[in-house]
Formats: C-alpha cells, structure tokens, sequence
C-alpha cells in the first residue's frame, strides 16, 4: 500500500485567504477595457477588487427568463479576466463570488457586451467563510479521542458499544449515516434555524432536529448507532463554537486548470423532490444520445422521471406507473414537524427509483419498484428456476422497469432480487447487473428480454461464494458463520453496495460497513453454479468504501468513508488470490490512498481528510477532457467534482449556490471534432435536503454540465 498526498492541501494557500490578499496588481495600461473580445453569445470583461485583479475567483451570470432558471459559471485567469461563453438571448445578473471575497452587487447584462465586474473584499473571517464549501465547516466537529474507543454507552463515555474505534465511529457518522444523505456544514445544518423552536441549549435542539419529518425515524436511528448522547454533545459543541465565532482555514482559490472549468446550470423537478441520480448517455458509449434529454432519478420523493433538454433549457417529466397497485408509498410518518415543511409528507412515491441508465438503443433503464416486495413463487423454494434452485429468494424491494423514448411506454419487470445500482456489461448478451439484491448479485438478460419478453428466462442471481478451498472452482460452501471446511468453499455474507462490469467480464462491487471491501465477481460459464468471488480490504488508515467504479485496465476506484479515494489492483497480489487465507486482508500492496483535499476532522490524527465522497466515475472515454481512465469523486463535502489527474488534485468547485451536493455524475460526447464544446460531465444535485442550500426552501434539484476549455477565456 502507499499513501499519495493531495495537491489541494494546504500547501497551496499561497496567500489567498482573505487576510493575505490577492495576486499583486498589473499596470492598468496593458490590460484596457477592450481586451477581453466577446462574440454575440459571450460576456466578458475584468474583475479587479480595491487590491487589484482578482484572479481565481468566479463570475456568475444567472437568468430567469428561459423556461427554466439557467446559470454559468466560470474562473477568472492569473490577470482577473474572464469569458462567459455560449450565452442564451436573455437577460443576465453577473456577480463574482470568491473566496477572501463576499459577494459583489448583482449587474444586469446580455450576451455580446463587455462587463467589467468590482469585486469586494471580505470585511472580517466570518464574512468570508460564508461562501466556504460545507466540508471546511464539518472538519471543525471534534469527534471522539481514539482512548475512547470501544464505546460503554449506555452511561459511561455515551459512545454506543458496539463502535470498537474512532475509525468505525467516523464511518457510522460520514458515508455509514448523515452524509450519506446530505452535507454537514452547509448553514442549514451548522446553525439551528430559528424555526425549529426555542430550547434550553443547543443540545436540546439537536435532539429535536433530528427527529423531524419524513426521515426522523433514520436519523434517530443513525444516532443511536453512534451513541445518543455523545453524539448529540458533540453536535452541540460544534454549533456552539461556529455560533462563537470560530471559523475553518481557508481554501485555496482555483489554481492551473482548475481556472479553464466552464460550469452551466439548470433547474428540475421540484422544491418538495430530491433527486438521486441522473443520466445523459450510455456508458459503454458516450456518444449515445448526443445532444439528447436528461433523465432524472427521484428516489422515494415522486413517482415521475424529471427531464432536461440541454439544448432548448426546458424541462418535463416522464410518469411512471407500477404494475400492482398496491406497491406501498414512502411513509409519511414523522415524529416531529419539519422546520422547512411543517407536517406535510412531501415524499410520496411508490417507484422509489434509486438508478438510470441509458442502453446502446437509446432506453432509460431504472431500478424501480413495481410491485409489493413479497415475491412471485418462481422465485421461492421449490422453484425450477436454475437461480431459485441454488438461492431462493422470499423478497425484493425493488425491480427494474424501462422507459422507451421513442414509443413512450414503460415497461415492467419483476426481478426476484432487489435492485439498487445498474451497469450494462459489454457481452453479447448486452446483460445488466445489479446490486441490492441482499446477499446475492442479480443480472438481466437484456439481449433475450427484447427478443422474447420473458422475465423469467431473462433473469438471474447468484450467491457470492469465495474459493477458500482453493481448487479453482466453485463447490458445496459453508455458510458466513460457520469455520472453515478445507473440503468446501465459504459463502461471503455481505452484498453488493456498487457494481460494476469490467472489460474483461467480471464485475466488481463495494461492500458497506467497517471495515468493509471491495468484491470482483467472476461469473464463469453458468453464473449461477460457477461464479466465484474474491474480497478485498482496505489497510488502514483507509476504511470503508462506498460508491466505486473500474477503469479498462480492470483497477478499482473507490471513494472511502476514511476521507481518500482508494484504487486496487489486483495485478499486485503478491499471494495467492484464493485459498484458506484469501478472505479479505491477503492483498495490502494492492492498494493505494490519496487523501481528499479537505482538513481533517479534529481529534483525527491519521491522514484523510473531513470528505466522504458518495461515489467514484472513471471516465473512460475522456469525456470530460482531462484523459482516459482518469477516476473522478462526487466530492459531497467539498461540493464539486474531485479529479485525480496524475494523482494530483482538480477541484471542480460549483460555488453556486452553496450546497451542491451529488451522488453520481455520466460522462457525454455530443460531437467528438468540437473540440471542448463538445465533451463534458452531467451530474445532478442530489441532497435529500435541497432546502439546506443557500437558496433555502423552495431551491429545486439543478442539473450541471462540467467543461473544461484549454484556458479561461476559451470560446
């Protein structure tokens, strides 16, 4: 294993906090109004503050009159210039916003005019840490002292029992819990809103806040894991100290190529919906789709698929129905009133559709529920069916359906696995495979669905058995929590978070908890009897992956709960790959950390960072313009994208508004000779609470296309 450290880290402060000021000034006589040239769709022009250019810094142009709100956001250059590329007609406020700044006052322009804008000094650290990504306030929260681990609650140190280290304690806290489903350390979490009512003391208020609406119950209960009590304290100090005046250390301003990122922005769905995913083209080939609709995921909020069309920037929905009616809705229970939304359930939906993505036929394949989870008998025991045979399966949460956008319709099926992720494989047989199906892996036979429409021929799952005997084949298998028969191999007991098919047919998937894994599927010539699995676990002081990906090269990147992004190459095992002692901790040297560019958390001292990022995206085709095979994290505290390039760092900052938030970005080629214009990264804003946003109550889910020009005033 070796630990890589990140560009982004405090070494290059280089002076732009608000205390340090900006670069020094250039004579005013080489850089006239005029030298910023703008085309009829451009605004471009100067930012310079009291001290001179502001270099690094952003310019926002926003409009509300097209269909729907329409944003750009770009970088100024070393001499505080900047180019607003590819305008719409319409009418636009232009601010800048930057780090050591606050916000300038809004102008009204249009494309085609140069603009030159007067950036304004921050008056004091609490004023500039306003516009800080949320994970620079989340690193001030003071977790546990490693000495205080196993924990003895209840009574004791309040630390629940069950979490034997600071690691596990910090795991259940970022991608095991809260942050899993949204920041801490936008306003809308590190404050009490006033809303909330009038308490004693900030620890009473956060036992109230974490009860209330539809996800109370799940927060209470995060809690809980953690320790109640302790966590709350904890909680407490931590809103106290930021309501005294303390503040997190700047970060750096964009730097290199982070200055060429070019940012445009839409609006979707709605306020009461939150969106999860969404999806631009296939991932096999990204050229499908090219200037096409983007579909929308809205996981347990609404029962529609909300839509964008890129070029037109208008936005519909596509219903979606199930196949029983009696497919229960998201619950609208709550223990306590909402802040935001009082009583009202605002997450209604049946479908509780987590993933789409595209096919080579231009298809929106969805994880959906269709149906009440019990089960149909071909998946029971006592089944023919050749999976239901070897693993019978009582119930699936979720199936999958597919939405045709050329005749319209949606089509159901009834998997017998659960579905959570989706990834087509490149096979002949076009197959889809999913994760959580529970304990097994579960696959579509797409090619054999279209041609027969049968489900159940089309389906299959298979339990993941590891070959501890070591014979090179799958044989009769001991069950998770029985020891080792050197005569049969050992089924592995935990499921698949991730999935992802490689190239050369296996797939790989991530494995939550502590210390959790990665798992790669070899499924053999008859999955169900042959496939065979390996697992791999991080070393510390890496722990706990979450969302993954794979390159072409067949090496696994994965986002941990640590604060690194983590790549395995199983090339490097330098013991066998099955075996009595492959279970887990056999390959260390296959590992590699690069800690994400966040501080850490306090009362941390192993390296990492505060991040958590939900998922990794290896961009295979180079449609982001950075290179093929390059790995890219959601960065869900740092809120933007986190490039690993030469295993250094490209923060993809999106600064407005504050809060940006995802859990999966696709990468898409609308015309490959376009140079820049035509490549470029969707993702989605994917918070369950895009009311913690700087906008507030009533902000809406927001689709983003990142592009990176050769510099930053490319047209």
């Amino acid at each position: 294993m070796k630990t890589t450290s990140a560009l982004c880290a405090a070494t290059v402060a280089v002076g732009l906090a608000f205390l340090t000021g900006t670069q020094a000034p250039v004579n005013a006589d080489r850089q006239p109004a005029d030298a910023v040239p703008v085309d009829a769709d451009d605004i471009g022009g100067f930012v310079r503050s009291a001290k001179g250019p502001e270099a690094g810094v952003w310019v926002i142009a926003e409009t509300a009159d097209l269909p729907t709100k329409f944003v750009k956001i770009v970088v100024t250059d070393d001499r505080g210039r900047y180019l607003l590329p590819d305008l719409p007609k319409a009418n636009f406020n232009v601010w800048v916003r930057g780090y050591g700044l606050v916000d300038s006052p809004k102008v009204q322009s249009a494309p085609g005019k140069n603009l030159n804008l007067t950036a304004v000094t921050a008056p004091n650290a609490n004023a500039a840490a306003a516009y800080y990504p949320a994970g620079y306030w989340f690193s001030l929260i003071h977790v546990p002292e490693k000495g205080e681990f196993p924990g003895n609650a209840p009574g004791g140190n309040g630390i629940a029992a069950s979490v034997k280290s600071q690691a596990d304690y910090i795991q259940r806290l970022k991608s095991g819990g809260c942050t899993a489903c949204h920041q801490l350390g936008t306003k809308g979490t590190r404050e009490i809103p006033q809303a909330l009512g009038t308490f004693h003391s900030s620890a009473e208020a956060w036992e109230r806040r974490i009860q209330s609406g539809q996800a109370g119950q799940q927060m209470a209960g995060g809690l809980n894991a953690l320790g109640k009590d302790r966590a709350i304290a904890m909680f407490a100090d931590w809103t106290d100290r930021i309501a005294g005046g303390e503040v997190p250390p700047a970060p750096p301003r964009p730097q290199g190529l982070e200055r060429n990122l070019v940012i445009t922005q839409w609006d979707w769905a709605d306020p009461k919906a939150y969106l999860h995913d969404e999806v631009s083209t296939d991932r096999r080939n990204p050229t499908v789709n090219a200037n096409g609709l983007i579909y929308g995921s809205l996981e347990l909020s609404a029962d529609y698929l909300p839509v964008l069309d890129p070029v037109h920037n208008t936005i519909s929905r596509v219903p979606l129905t199930v196949r029983d009616a009696n497919t229960p809705r998201t619950p609208s229970t709550m223990a306590k009133p909402s802040p935001y939304w009082g009583e009202e359930a605002i997450w209604t939906s049946r479908n509780n559709v987590h993933n789409p993505m595209f096919d080579e036929k231009g298809r929106v394949w969805i994880t959906s529920a269709v149906r009440p989870a019990a089960n149909p008998d071909f998946c029971k025991d006592g089944s023919s069916h050749p999976s239901a045979k070897l693993y019978p399966l009582p119930t699936s949460g979720r199936q999958l359906a597919v939405y045709d956008p050329t005749t319209k319709q949606i089509t159901h099926i009834s998997t017998c696995f659960g579905t959570h992720h989706l990834m087509f494989a490149e096979d002949a047989n076009r197959t889809l495979w999913t994760s959580g199906g529970g304990q097994v892996v579960g696959w579509l036979n797409t090619k054999m669905f279209d041609e027969t429409h049968d489900e159940v021929k089309s389906q299959g799952w298979t339990a993941l058995v590891l070959d501890t005997n070591g014979n090179g084949k799958r044989d009769a298998y001991v069950e998770p929590n029985q020891p080792l028969d050197p005569t049969k191999d050992k089924r592995y007991g935990s499921a698949f978070y991730a999935v992802a098919p490689a190239p050369d047919g296996s797939i790989w998937g991530s494995v939550l908890g502590f210390p959790g894994a990665v798992v790669r599927l070899n499924p053999g010539t008859n999955p169900p009897e042959t496939a065979l699995a390996e697992v791999y676990e991080p070393p510390m002081p890496g722990y706990s992956p979450r969302g993954g990906d794979v390159d072409r090269n067949g090496v696994y990147w994965t986002a941990l709960a640590s604060g690194h992004m983590a790549s395995f190459d199983r090339r490097k095992c330098k013991g066998p790959l099955n075996g009595p002692k492959a279970t887990g901790q056999h390959c260390p040297e296959g590992w590699a950390l690069y800690p994400e560019p966040l501080p850490q958390l306090k009362g941390v001292t192993e390296p990492g960072s505060a991040e958590a990022s939900y998922y990794t995206w290896v961009d295979w085709h180079n449609a982001l313009g950075l290179g093929e095979n390059v790995p890219i994290d959601t960065g869900n505290a740092s809120e933007g994208l986190l490039v690993l390039k030469d295993s250094k760092w490209v923060v993809l900052r999106v600064p407005y508004p504050t809060g940006f938030y995802t859990k999966w970005m696709d990468g898409r080629i609308d015309d490959a000779k376009a140079g820049w214009k035509g490549r470029g990264l969707y993702a989605t804003v994917s918070t369950r609470a895009p009311f913690h946003m700087e906008t507030g109550k009533g902000t809406t889910s927001k689709v983003m296309h990142f592009q990176m020009r050769p510099d930053p005033l490319a047209k």
